[in-house]
């Protein structure tokens, strides 16, 4: 009888510690395939970071003298925004690579933080876009209008540039309308950029020589055209930091559930 009963509990022990054994077993396969599944995701995330950070490079190197029109951020130019974001991109991607490959839950979960808090950040900056899309329009035209006063003097190259590239390219003159520039040059002027046929000093024949459409409703515009592929960009995006931020908790909780299994 004694020996029934010990040989009914080895039984009973050899098949819980089978079962943790397969349990052990499946989470370790499911473990190191979200493991190499999250590295590769990493690493084209952060080979994405390099890429941005690459072309913002060649655009500082190259379009150096090419800046932002707003006066108040004279360095929110797309070279330095490019710089920035392909930075961030690559730290992050880095962070996710290492935490992936070396099963690290405070990198894992490092990496979870630092996506989220550019997911909400971005969240947030959108709500109040579309909450406050009037005060911002009339900030930005008031802005805009500053910066005009920099055209042409020393240390402002940039954006002088901007500016002429801006009103050749979408033919248009001064953010609200041509005499915008009056109040630049204290007088009936306009840059030559602003010129339907450019010639040297053009901008001090008759408004009729102008082009008449206001730059910041034509940029607008143009950017409401393409309101699609923008919509696409930034829903790529979304998407691509939903998955990071799957793959990073989903990978964390395999580390926590094999730790404890297997322990």
């Amino acid at each position: 009888m004694a020996f029934a009963i010990r040989a009914r509990s080895r039984f009973l022990f050899l098949k819980s510690l089978a079962l943790e054994l397969k349990r052990c077993s499946m989470a370790h396969n499911c473990l190191q395939c979200i493991k190499y599944l999250m590295f590769v995701f990493n690493l084209l995330f952060w080979l994405g970071g390099c890429g941005i950070l690459g072309v913002g490079i060649w655009l500082a190197v190259t379009q150096g003298n090419f800046a932002t029109l707003s006066s108040s951020f004279p360095s929110l130019s797309a070279a330095n925004l490019l710089i920035v974001t392909g930075t961030f991109v690559m730290i992050i991607g880095f962070v996710g690579c290492i935490g992936a490959i070396k099963e690290n839950k405070c990198l894992l979960l490092s990496f979870f933080i630092m996506l989220l808090i550019i997911f909400l950040l971005e969240l947030t900056v959108v709500i109040l876009f579309f909450v406050y899309t009037d005060k911002i329009d009339k900030y930005a035209q008031r802005d805009l209008k500053k910066g005009l006063h920099l055209y042409g003097t020393d240390g402002n190259i940039g954006l002088t540039n901007a500016w002429s590239i801006i009103q050749t390219d979408f033919r248009c003159c001064g953010v609200s309308n041509y005499t915008d520039w009056f109040e630049v040059y204290n007088t009936t002027r306009v840059p030559d950029s602003c010129c339907l046929e450019f010639s040297e000093n053009c901008g001090l024949h008759s408004p009729g020589t102008w082009w008449k459409a206001p730059c910041y409703e034509t940029v607008k515009i143009w950017l409401q055209e393409n309101l699609l592929a923008v919509g696409i960009f930034g829903l790529c995006t979304v998407l691509v930091q939903i998955l990071g931020l799957t793959f990073a908790m989903t990978m964390y909780c395999q580390v926590v559930k094999a730790d404890t299994y297997c322990a």
